[in-house]
């Protein structure tokens, strides 16, 4: 795999990884900057993330560090793709890396989704931040 067919995002937070972390892996919160899921932090568990108009895409976990990391393969059966977050403490604060891979430059849909949420992703990271400043900690 090259990087031209991976999305790489980087964010400062200014909250701690728990509270980042609660962010990416409770539904509530999950819902409220990106996509309504049942998420959970569990190895081998079978989600549905709501993209609008995409529809539901189909997820499972596949790996997890309390606090640390969370990666789960996402639309499932079509763009075989997988999203992985990692958070690493920064001061008072969480830097936190998005690493999506596996798009398939060489199909229309996969280079499509691929510079769709190429560009889609700092702003999701933008509101991911936004939802953090007004969630009470």
């Amino acid at each position: 795999m090259t990087a031209s067919n991976e999305i790489n995002c980087e964010k400062f937070l200014p909250h701690p990884p728990s509270a980042v972390w609660a962010a990416l892996t409770d539904p509530v919160l999950h819902a409220r900057w990106w996509a309504a899921g049942d998420v959970k932090p569990l190895v081998g568990h079978r989600f549905t993330l709501d993209m609008g108009a995409w529809g539901p895409q189909p997820c499972e976990v596949t790996e997890v560090e309390p606090e640390r990391l969370l990666s789960y393969r996402f639309a499932e059966g079509t763009l075989d793709t997988t999203i992985t977050w990692r958070l690493v403490p920064e001061g008072r604060g969480t830097r936190l890396f998005l690493t999506h891979t596996g798009f398939d430059l060489d199909s229309p849909m996969g280079r499509q989704a691929h510079d769709g949420m190429g560009h889609g992703w700092p702003h999701v990271l933008a509101h991911l931040g936004t939802v953090l400043d007004e969630t009470p900690a």
